[in-house]
């Protein structure tokens, strides 16, 4: 799928390009399965955090096995299913380009959807809760709660012990959150949805905040003074500043691939269960992009391009 101009969901196009090479140090991945995130729906409007160069195919995250080796990779890793990040780009296609240090292989009993839906958001929320430390009868707003991130967060939260709010604007994403451990739901659509989470927990002690606009900005108002205030994500509105009452919790030091690790470890263990929402054949992005952006999908979208 390529991105010739910025534009809508119909700017993803199906084209037949030259197969990729691995270079030094790199492999070439047979992909089974991509993942899509709200930023490349961003990106792909040119309203993101970065820019592509175009032409340019999205994706960051892939699953599939390992079809050739480039210089310095040893062969034996041909056939071996694993995980990748792609350095932002090259996933929404059949073969893709990862450097050899991003491989992660796929736990057993893991699928390659739960692997790809853990990828970019696992690590996410593994290092987001490292950081924010919530604690046992702590009282925790996960915004977007029925997204990719926040159902890992209420999951993650909830299992430290934590009591949480899902915030999220549906029923189905609300319920979804309720189900995975939330104690409290919220439309942040409604009005008074900020009274109803200060009657229920008299003040918050740690908000994660990936929506940011105003409802982040309401969501820091809940918190009480000291207060802790992850942000991770703008997706409705300008990045939310911390205010000088509350402490802003900085991204751990850590390893990216290694947070991507404990994910998937958690996930083959039982303990992590990402929600997959949606999925599409690789031809149906643009479809895929229009439904992101309509708020229309509970947990992680994905594409499929052929069994693992």
């Amino acid at each position: 799928m390529v991105l010739r101009r910025y534009g809508g969901p119909e700017a993803l196009v199906v084209e037949e390009v030259p197969d990729p090479v691995a270079g030094p140090g790199q492999v070439l991945v047979d992909v089974s399965v991509a993942g899509i995130t709200f930023v490349e729906t961003q990106v792909r409007a040119n309203r993101g955090p970065r820019q592509a160069e175009l032409p340019a195919i999205l994706g960051n995250g892939v699953a599939g096995t390992v079809a050739a080796t480039g210089e310095g990779v040893d062969p034996a890793l041909t056939g071996t299913p694993v995980v990748s990040t792609l350095g932002g780009h090259g996933g929404y296609a059949e073969l893709a380009v990862a450097s050899a240090d991003d491989l992660i292989p796929i736990p057993d009993g893991l699928s390659p959807e739960f692997a790809v839906a853990l990828l970019a958001d696992g690590r996410t929320a593994v290092g987001l809760a490292r950081a924010a430390a919530p604690q046992p009868g702590e009282w925790v707003l996960v915004e977007a709660a029925g997204g990719g991130v926040g159902s890992l967060l209420v999951q993650l939260a909830t299992a430290a012990g934590a009591r949480v709010v899902g915030a999220a604007s549906s029923a189905a994403k609300r319920d979804l959150a309720a189900g995975l451990g939330a104690e409290l739901t919220v439309d942040y659509t409604d009005p008074g949805w900020t009274e109803l989470v200060r009657d229920a927990t008299g003040g918050l002690d740690l908000v994660f905040d990936g929506v940011g606009g105003e409802v982040g900005a309401a969501a820091q108002g809940l918190l009480k003074d000291g207060g802790r205030l992850s942000v991770y994500g703008m997706a409705g509105g300008p990045m939310t500043t911390p205010e000088p009452r509350v402490t802003a919790v900085a991204w751990p030091q850590a390893d990216l691939r290694e947070l991507a690790r404990q994910a998937l470890t958690l996930a083959a263990a039982g303990r992590l269960r990402p929600t997959v929402g949606a999925v599409y054949p690789l031809e149906s992005a643009a479809e895929a992009h229009a439904a992101i952006e309509a708020r229309a999908v509970t947990g992680k979208s994905l594409l499929t391009i052929r069994p693992l």
